[in-house]
C-alpha cells in the first residue's frame, strides 16, 4: 500500500490482529462470517480468505447484510437471496431478504458468529441492526459471537440528533441511540449485549492504536465502499443529516456520483434555496447551487435543481442540523410541492419514514409548525447529553 504522511500507521483493525487476539476457548470452533466488501485488512486482503487460512477456527458459512455480501445491490431496500459461493464452496446466507434475523437452519453448522462490518457512524445504517438480530439468534441457540472492531469513520467523540424513542423502533433504529452515535460497531455491540442480551457469549477484538478523535482518512486503513452509495468518507460525513431526505419526496442524490452530497428536486430554484440555507448560519459548511439528473431512484432521468454540500470544517460541521435545515428550507420555500414520503419504508408499513429515521415524530411536527431550528437542536442535544452520561460512556472501549 502507498504510504501517506501524517497518518496513524500503528492503527490495526480487529481483522488485522484477530489471530493473536482470538478468544482461547473458541479455538477450533466452527465459524460463520458476516461480512461485505469492506471486510478487508490493511493490505486489502478480505476476511474470507484470511479466515480460510487461519487456524483459529473452521469457516463453515458466510452471511451478508443489506446490499449483498459483494455489495452488488446498488439501490436502497433491494432484497437479495443466498447462494453457494463458487470460490469457497461455502453456503452464503442473506440477512436482507426473506430473513433479516438468522434462521435456526442457518446456524446449524456454526458455533460462533464472527462479524466484520464497516459501520459509518449513523443510527440509520442498517448493519448494526443486522448485528443485533444476530445477537438475538445466537442467544436463543446458544452460539457465541465475536466482533472484529473497526473505526467509526466520522470519529467517536461527537453525538448529534434525537435519541430513538422505542415507539419508533424499526430496521433503521431498533434501540435507543442518537442519530450520530459516536461509537464503534464493537462498542455498540458491547452496549446491546450488556443492556439486552446478558446471556450471550460475546467477545470484541478491539482495534490497536485507534483514538476517538481520529477520522478514517487519518487511520492509514483503506476505504472500501461499505455500501454502493457510500463511496467516500465525504459521503459518510454528511450522511447523518442528508439521509433524512429519504423520509421526503426530495432526492438525496442517489443515482448521481455524489450521493448525499447532492440533493434537490425538479421544483427547486437552486439560488433561492442557497439564500435561504445561508440564513441558518450553519457551521463548517457552504452550499453550491447545483442541477443534476439522477440515473435511478427518485426523479430518474429528470432535471433537478438543488445544491451540493461542501464541508469546509468537519470538526465544526453538524450533519444532522444541516439535514434538518435542508428539509426545513425546502418545506418553507415550496409548501405546495414539498411532501413527506409515505410508508412502506425499510419494512415499516404504518409509521412515517421521517419519523422512524428521526426516531420520533417531534422533528416532523416541529418542521410543520415552523419551530426555530436552534430550539430543536437544544432538545436533541440534551437527549444526547443524557444518553452519553447514563449509557454510552459505560461501553466505550477507546480513549
Amino acid at each position: 500500500m502507498l504510504k501517506r504522511k501524517n497518518l496513524h500507521q500503528n492503527i490495526r483493525s480487529g481483522l488485522d490482529i484477530f489471530e493473536k487476539n482470538w478468544p482461547g476457548k473458541l479455538r477450533g470452533s466452527r465459524a460463520g462470517l458476516l461480512i461485505h466488501p469492506a471486510s478487508v485488512n490493511r493490505k486489502l486482503e478480505h476476511a474470507v480468505q484470511l479466515f480460510i487460512k487461519s487456524r483459529t477456527c473452521k469457516l463453515t458459512a458466510l452471511f451478508g447484510p443489506q446490499h449483498g455480501i459483494r455489495g452488488e445491490t446498488q439501490d436502497n431496500m433491494v432484497e437479495w437471496e443466498g447462494f453457494a459461493d463458487k470460490q469457497t464452496g461455502l453456503p452464503v446466507f442473506s440477512l436482507y431478504g426473506l430473513s433479516r434475523k438468522p434462521e435456526p437452519s442457518m446456524l446449524e453448522h456454526i458455533d460462533i458468529m464472527v462479524i466484520d462490518l464497516q459501520d459509518v457512524g449513523s443510527r440509520y445504517y442498517t448493519f448494526i441492526w443486522t448485528m443485533e438480530l444476530c445477537m438475538q439468534a445466537c442467544t436463543e441457540l446458544n452460539k457465541s459471537m465475536v466482533i472484529l472492531d473497526r473505526p467509526n469513520p466520522v470519529t467517536g467523540n461527537m453525538t448529534e440528533g434525537p435519541v430513538l424513542d422505542t415507539a419508533y423502533a424499526s430496521f433503521v433504529g431498533q434501540r435507543p441511540l442518537p442519530v450520530r452515535h459516536g461509537m464503534t460497531i464493537g462498542e455498540i455491540g458491547n452496549y446491546l449485549r450488556n443492556e439486552f442480551y446478558p446471556f450471550l457469549d460475546f467477545h470484541v477484538i478491539p482495534m490497536q492504536g485507534w483514538k476517538r478523535n481520529i477520522w478514517h482518512d487519518k487511520t492509514g486503513l483503506p476505504w472500501v465502499l461499505p455500501s454502493p452509495n457510500m463511496p467516500t468518507l465525504d459521503t459518510a460525513v454528511v450522511y447523518p443529516g442528508i439521509c433524512l431526505l429519504e423520509g421526503t419526496t426530495l432526492s438525496e442524490g442517489r443515482g448521481t456520483t455524489r450521493p448525499f452530497e447532492i440533493f434537490g428536486a425538479p421544483f427547486i430554484d437552486p439560488d433561492m434555496l442557497i439564500t435561504h440555507l445561508d440564513g441558518f448560519g450553519l457551521p463548517g459548511v457552504v452550499f453550491r447551487p447545483a442541477y443534476f439528473e439522477p440515473a435511478f431512484q427518485k426523479y430518474a432521468g429528470k432535471l433537478c435543481g438543488g445544491a451540493q454540500i461542501h464541508v469546509i470544517n468537519r470538526e465544526k460541521f453538524r450533519p444532522f442540523k444541516t439535514g434538518v435545515a435542508v428539509i426545513k428550507a425546502i418545506h418553507d420555500l415550496c409548501p405546495d410541492q414539498f411532501s413527506w414520503k409515505q410508508p412502506p419504508y425499510e419494512y415499516e408499513t404504518e409509521k412515517m419514514p421521517i419519523d422512524i429515521l428521526a426516531g420520533t415524530d417531534r422533528l416532523r411536527k416541529d418542521i410543520e409548525k415552523g419551530e426555530d431550528i436552534e430550539r430543536m437542536e437544544e432538545r436533541w442535544q440534551e437527549e444526547c447529553s443524557q444518553f452519553d452520561k447514563h449509557m454510552r460512556k459505560k461501553y466505550l472501549l477507546y480513549k
